[in-house]
């Protein structure tokens, strides 16, 4: 079984996909994301998926994403915000080195913005992307193997804060 170097969770808005592209190129590796991956699997934007064929749908589509990422994927994996609710994705994440990327709600929202094609902030954002966090963020500490806060920090340099929390050393 091949498994990732790290695995970054976290909120709509935390960097994932940025930082992830950051620490895969350090580290010399492909970055995967399964939002990604469930766009390609449905041949659709994740919005479609949630109007059309609804939420149910789409998380089924992110489990085998994450399935399939988490036992065949070398390199850096950043996961959906929403996929550590599943809790066969949280056995998943047992064993590998896993950061959560915590970013306050000021942050989030100007990086998800307020218009975004994100069907679960399409409706009063702020509000609902507490919601979310207060629901969220226990299953998010009980996966990471460390926390990174993005709060006042670039790419670059939450992508050093995770490389210095799991102690990873960047390609020369």
């Amino acid at each position: 079984m091949t498994a990732p170097v790290l695995v970054l969770v976290g909120p709509p808005g935390s960097g994932k996909t940025t930082v992830g592209r950051a620490l895969a190129e350090r580290l010399g590796v492909e970055l995967r994301d399964t939002d990604a991956d469930v766009v390609e699997l449905a041949g659709k934007p994740i919005a479609e998926i949630f109007i059309d064929e609804g939420e149910p749908y789409f998380r089924e589509l992110e489990a085998r994403a994450v399935r399939e990422a988490a036992t065949g994927h070398r390199g850096v994996l950043a996961l959906g915000g929403g996929a550590v609710m599943a809790e066969a994705t949280r056995a998943l994440l047992a064993d590998l080195p896993v950061v959560f990327l915590e970013v306050p709600l000021a942050d989030a929202v100007k990086r998800v913005g307020l218009d975004a094609p994100r069907p679960l902030l399409a409706v009063n954002p702020r509000a609902r992307w507490r919601e979310l966090m207060d629901a969220r963020r226990p299953l998010y500490l009980e996966v990471a193997t460390a926390v990174v806060s993005t709060e006042g920090r670039s790419p670059e340099q939450v992508a050093d804060a995770v490389l210095e929390a799991l102690e990873l050393k960047p390609e020369e």
